[in-house]
């Protein structure tokens, strides 16, 4: 299956994704999280791109998409949504689903509120939208919201080490050698570009306001009932298993699996995510 690497210029930010299948079908656009970038979907996208159109956009500051001086753009969840829905908008997509991880599941749920007209379906990939998904791993970073200090922002800083990106990957996976070190090495090589912890550490303290936005989400998910397929690492230390189950609570039919995989599930349990997420949205969003 041929992957497009494409380029598009959006409002001065040049955005970078992978783009694959047909764009008469319908489209799923998958948007990922911290630190990495569309480079986690490179397993999926070929699983899907024989039925679905599939574009997986690099956020700001993130992969090889443009990082614009923080003085020229504000790295703030909301700002990032917006470039999004740009994005989307510049490239003809009017109705698509969206798979969320991590930081993409604030950006993928703007866009819903914004445009609930847009949404076909939702795929939760440990993209957490309630208070009891978040674990105790959060500690240090909403002591940063609560006090937002120089001393609390340079005790963040561990966050963005090598070591702890690799564990991030590696945590809780049932098959540690399933998966590449190519992931967080480039991961970190793209951390370490000049400027870029500032941008991931204002990123850290606007997370907040992710948090902030859980009920207006929930009150969302309760009024449109989207399709909606959570599908977890359980052993994530982030985002706990509750936050997936919580979902059921606003959108009844919601589907959920929780699988032996830790935060990144896709790079140990990459075939079985793929055959949930094509069933999925076989029955919910094919042409």
């Amino acid at each position: 299956m041929t992957i497009r690497h494409r380029r598009t210029l959006v409002d001065g930010v040049e955005i970078f994704s992978r783009e694959a299948g047909d764009p008469a079908n319908p489209t799923i656009l998958l948007l990922h999280g911290f630190p990495t970038s569309s480079h986690m979907y490179r397993n999926l996208i070929p699983r899907l791109a024989d039925r679905w159109h599939v574009v997986a956009p690099d956020l700001p500051g993130f992969g090889f998409s443009g990082a614009p001086a923080r003085e020229a753009f504000a790295y703030r969840f909301d700002a990032i949504a917006r470039l999004v829905e740009r994005f989307t908008e510049t490239i003809g997509l009017t109705r698509f689903a969206i798979m969320v991880f991590d930081y993409g599941a604030p950006v993928g749920f703007r866009l819903a509120l914004r445009h609930p007209e847009r949404i076909a379906a939702i795929v939760t990939q440990n993209g957490n939208a309630y208070r009891e998904g978040l674990s105790e791993g959060w500690n240090p970073i909403q002591a940063y919201w609560q006090a937002p200090s120089e001393a609390n922002r340079a005790a963040l800083r561990g966050f963005l080490a090598p070591e702890t990106t690799r564990w991030q990957y590696v945590h809780g996976a049932h098959d540690e050698s399933l998966v590449a070190p190519e992931a967080w090495t480039l991961d970190q090589a793209l951390l370490d570009r000049p400027g870029n912890a500032e941008i991931q550490l204002d990123l850290f303290l606007d997370y907040r306001s992710n948090v902030e936005l859980y009920p207006e989400i929930q009150s969302y998910l309760r009024t449109h009932r989207p399709p909606l397929l959570a599908v977890w690492g359980r052993n994530d230390p982030f985002f706990l298993p509750a936050g997936a189950e919580a979902f059921r609570r606003d959108v009844p039919g919601a589907e959920v699996h929780l699988l032996d995989a830790g935060h990144f599930a896709l790079e140990t349990r990459g075939e079985e995510i793929a055959a949930l997420v094509r069933n999925f949205l076989g029955r919910v969003h094919a042409a």
